[in-house]
Order: structure tokens, then sequence, then C-alpha cells
């Protein structure tokens, strides 16, 4: 039975691309268990200075998430504003709104951005890019 991961601390995450293998294999992704697995590792990775064995393993593992995602979001791009796609980012990371505020840096402006009483800055989708391994348009 699968289950899914508990908080990994990246200090103890390997620094070779087998060890991370071996880890969690890369493979299709098939349910929101592997999805969660998989993103208990990419948010550990994030944010940190990698190996270049760790990037391209987070590099693979973000396509594996993104196609799931793709071919499974309820939420379409093109029918969607940037505030929804802020609002699925964010609830698909479980995150708060003064963790969204946290990550840009001012924890009010979380609920504001949510709330659509404020709108993105680019430096507010650079920093969501970087931090969702998304690109920037996703938030245009």
């Amino acid at each position: 039975m699968k289950t899914a991961t508990h908080s990994l601390d990246f200090r103890r995450l390997p620094t070779d691309y087998a060890g991370l293998v071996s880890m969690l294999p890369l493979r299709p992704i098939h349910d929101r268990i592997d999805v969660a697995n998989a993103s208990e590792v990419l948010d550990a990775l994030a944010g940190h200075d990698l190996t270049a064995d760790q990037e391209d393993y987070l590099d693979v593992l973000s396509d594996l998430v993104d196609k799931y995602e793709t071919e499974h979001s309820p939420l379409r791009l093109a029918e969607s504003t940037p505030l929804d796609r802020l609002k699925f980012v964010v609830e698909q990371a479980g995150l708060s709104a003064s963790d969204l505020g946290r990550l840009l840096g001012n924890r009010a402006l979380g609920s504001l951005l949510l709330t659509g009483r404020r709108q993105l800055s680019k430096s507010h989708i650079r920093r969501l890019a970087d931090h969702f391994r998304l690109d920037p348009g996703y938030f245009f």
C-alpha cells in the first residue's frame, strides 16, 4: 500500500542522482499519493543550492508532476484567471494566506492577494514561479 512521505529535511537528502532515485524512483505519477510523495521531495529541494545531480533530479520530477497535474487538474488555464491559478497552487501546496505572505516577504500580503484586493507584482510572480517551479506566464 502506498503512503505519502512525511516532512523531508533538505540536509538529509542524498546529493547524488542515484541516491535520490533510490529514495523516490522517477516513475510516471498515477495518483494523488504519488503526487504527494513527489511534492514532498520537490518542496524539500526547492529554494536550496543544489548539486548538479539534485538539479537534474528536480527537473525530471517536476516534469512528472506537471504532466500528471496537466492531465488531471480541474483547473484549465484558458478558463481561469491569474487569481484562480494563484489560489490553486496555494491550495495544492497546502499553504495558508499567511504562508503565502511570508513566502513573498509580507505576511499580510497573502490575504490581500487571495481575496483579490491586491494584484501580483512582477517580483511576486518571479518569486512564486521559482518556488513552485512554474513558468512565470502561469500567473498572467
